[in-house]
C-alpha cells in the first residue's frame, strides 16, 4: 500500500498573504464551529459516531494546544490537558472495549469548554497567527 503524501491546508504564501491585524473572515470561523459543534453533536448522540468526527474534535485540541505553545493564549487551569486527556480516554476505551467512541459527563463539558475558547479565540486572534498555528498543529 503506498503512503498517503502530507499536504497542508494552508501554505507559506497563505500566511504572508493573511491579515496580521484582523482575525479569519466570520463565515470562515462559522463554517468551522459549524463543522466542529456538528462532530461533537454526533459523537454525544449518533449511535456510532466516526472516528473522523473525533479526529475533528481532537483538531481543535492540539490547535489550542499549538496556541498555548506559541503564547497566543493562557490556560491556568489546564483545561486543554484535561481535553487532550478526555479525547485519549473516549479512544482507549473505543479500542479496547469496541464501543462507539464517547465522551463521559466531565470529559464533554471540559471539550465544550476547549471548543468555547476556540471560537473565542478565533475572534481575536489576527488570521495571519491563526493559519500559523495551523500549519504548526
Amino acid at each position: 500500500m503506498k503512503k498517503k503524501k502530507f499536504t497542508y491546508t494552508y501554505s507559506h504564501i497563505d500566511v504572508l498573504m493573511a491579515d496580521p491585524i484582523g482575525p479569519l473572515s466570520h463565515t470562515k470561523r462559522e463554517a468551522q464551529l459549524e463543522l466542529i459543534n456538528a462532530c461533537l453533536r454526533s459523537i454525544e448522540q449518533n449511535p456510532n459516531p466516526t472516528l473522523d468526527q473525533w479526529e475533528i474534535i481532537s483538531d481543535v485540541v492540539n490547535f489550542m494546544e499549538t496556541l498555548l505553545e506559541m503564547g497566543e493564549v493562557q490556560d491556568p487551569d489546564d483545561l486543554i490537558g484535561d481535553a487532550v486527556a478526555a479525547l485519549a480516554k473516549a479512544g482507549n476505551r473505543h479500542i479496547e472495549q469496541n464501543v462507539p467512541i464517547r465522551f463521559d459527563g466531565k470529559d464533554l463539558s471540559t471539550i465544550r469548554g476547549v471548543i468555547e475558547d476556540y471560537a473565542m479565540v478565533g475572534e481575536h486572534l489576527s488570521a495571519r497567527t491563526m493559519i500559523t498555528a495551523h500549519r504548526l498543529t
